[in-house]
């Protein structure tokens, strides 16, 4: 016997196999969860030597990711001497952060990770 409404007066109950019971629940679980949406992290590349069309087309880009409610994921490359001056990759990241600023915003501080400069931006 399996309850199914404690809250009714009378409680609901009814006589089932209860492996059954519950493998049906799993299932009902399990249809529920692929229904739903997660939202995806999406990565655009970038350089220190992209140029402004690129840019734009980058940042439209994001906005229709950001749209979709799924996160942003800039990643901006340094090689070589470019690991001496990272402010020029900074220059672009804060560059692309103000184009996005009225859809998303970042998720924390440009940061740099051995040879990469990272920001992720989110939906406001």
């Amino acid at each position: 016997m399996v309850l199914l409404v404690e809250t009714a007066n009378p409680p609901v109950a009814k006589i089932i196999d209860f492996n059954k019971f519950l493998y049906e629940e799993r299932k009902k679980e399990s249809a529920s969860k692929a229904k739903s949406k997660r939202s995806e992290v999406k990565q655009l590349n970038l350089s220190i030597g992209i140029g402004e069309g690129d840019i734009v087309q980058r940042v439209n880009r994001a906005k229709e990711f950001l749209a979709d409610n799924n996160k942003v994921k800039f990643v901006l490359k340094l090689r070589g001497r470019q690991l001496a001056n990272p402010e020029l990759g900074f220059a672009k990241i804060n560059r692309v952060i103000k184009d996005l600023e009225e859809v998303g915003r970042p998720e924390s501080e440009p940061k740099i990770t051995h040879n990469l400069l990272i920001v992720t931006i989110i939906t406001k």
